[in-house]
């Protein structure tokens, strides 16, 4: 029995607040459906990679938990459970257990070693958030902060924070923004100094409390503190949602916040605040509709705006579209994988190598049925 098998076998049952907030959402309108016909472009160079691969397992989500780098030393966080085949939603046995679990690389992603000890798990029922009662340092070299939810429907939120490259964790600490209710978000920060940081996240509706709209909120102690900055768009109607937010900060002190749109639209749209998240401009959509997928947003070292997501119609795979005027007008799509079996995968994590390199991780299923991994895609943009 090797180390993952270990991991997951020690887990305890995961029942629907366990991890099926992960898999309650598989949007993707008709996954039989073509996608309209339009040019598409292929990377100047692509290499495919495994990070996680096993008979009969399930490894499923990247987007929820995160993707940390210093330099060619990155770790990423997933989802591992049990594969099973089903007619409707994601293609696993919601009998048997799960668990999070991380990998880690030092050589830019190409090779991969999962942990030997699961370092952060979901609070249990019982288990106490406690306040944070030391004030972060959001610059700190080694620091990495993860955020949890534990329901789509009603929250609560925590974090987790690392101050040695996520060897160890410490949390989950409560969070809380005054105004906002039902908070159930992921991990999208923009650092704006030792004490300063903006986050962006996910937050109930007022017409059903379902995680549904996507907010702001500023913290100028180090995080013992969080105040709302703005809500970004209107509300979507009961339906609707809009979640999942990816954020990146151009040299011009812009921020584009990309945000996972579904019902009706089922796409990604872009916003941009001048004025560091207190208003905000709708600009044109990254994408039409793709199926439900969470966008991964990073700055290229020349400037522009490169969007990664996963294409849950036909050819399923993993696209990205480039912006170099800052989300004005985009590229065609960037076909980074077309191979997929079905539309059960995305969820990605993006990077930028030392070298230049984009490095975007995801879950991913073929060319069996049975077959779901966590793979990448290291990948070099046309100029």
């Amino acid at each position: 029995m090797n180390r993952i098998t270990l991991l997951i076998a020690s887990a305890s049952f995961a029942s629907l607040s366990g991890f099926a907030q992960d898999a309650a959402r598989l949007d993707t309108g008709d996954p039989a459906a073509k996608s309209t016909t339009a040019p598409t472009l292929k990377p100047a160079t692509q290499e495919n990679i495994i990070v996680y691969k096993e008979p009969g397992r399930y490894g499923g989500w990247p987007a929820n938990q995160g993707l940390w780098q210093w330099g060619d030393e990155l770790v990423v966080g997933f989802t591992a459970t049990y594969y099973k085949e089903t007619k409707t939603d994601h293609r696993i046995d919601r009998t048997k257990p799960s668990h999070r679990v991380q990998a880690r690389s030092l050589d830019g992603g190409k090779t991969w070693k999962l942990e030997e000890d699961v370092p952060y798990s979901e609070p249990k029922k019982e288990a106490k958030r406690v306040p944070l009662t030391e004030p972060l340092d959001f610059t700190a070299p080694d620091f990495a902060l993860m955020f949890r939810f534990g329901s789509l429907h009603a929250g609560p939120s925590w974090f987790f924070t690392t101050h040695d490259r996520c060897k160890t964790w410490q949390g989950p600490f409560k969070f809380e923004v005054e105004g906002v209710d039902g908070i159930s978000t992921r991990t999208d920060l923009i650092p704006l100094g030792p004490r300063e940081c903006l986050m962006f996240g996910s937050c109930g509706k007022k017409s059903d409390n379902k995680e549904g709209r996507v907010f702001c909120a500023r913290t100028l102690d180090g995080g013992l503190t969080w105040k709302l900055v703005s809500f970004i768009g209107e509300e979507p109607q009961p339906g609707g949602y809009a979640i999942m937010p990816s954020t990146v900060r151009t040299k011009s002190g812009a921020l584009l916040t990309a945000i996972r749109m579904g019902k009706p639209e089922i796409n990604i749209q872009l916003w941009r605040s001048d004025d560091l998240g207190k208003t905000w401009t709708r600009l044109p959509d990254v994408t039409g509709v793709i199926g439900g997928n969470p966008p991964a947003s990073v700055l290229l070292p020349d400037g522009r705006l490169a969007v990664t997501y996963g294409h849950r119609r036909k050819a399923f795979g993993i696209r990205a579209r480039i912006s170099a005027d800052e989300g004005k007008t985009w590229t065609p799509e960037i076909i980074l994988r077309d191979d997929g079996f079905d539309g059960d995968l995305g969820y990605p994590r993006t990077i930028v190598r030392p070298d230049g390199r984009v490095l975007t991780i995801y879950y991913f299923n073929g060319p069996r049925a049975e077959d779901r991994a966590i793979e990448g895609t290291l990948w070099t943009p046309l100029p």
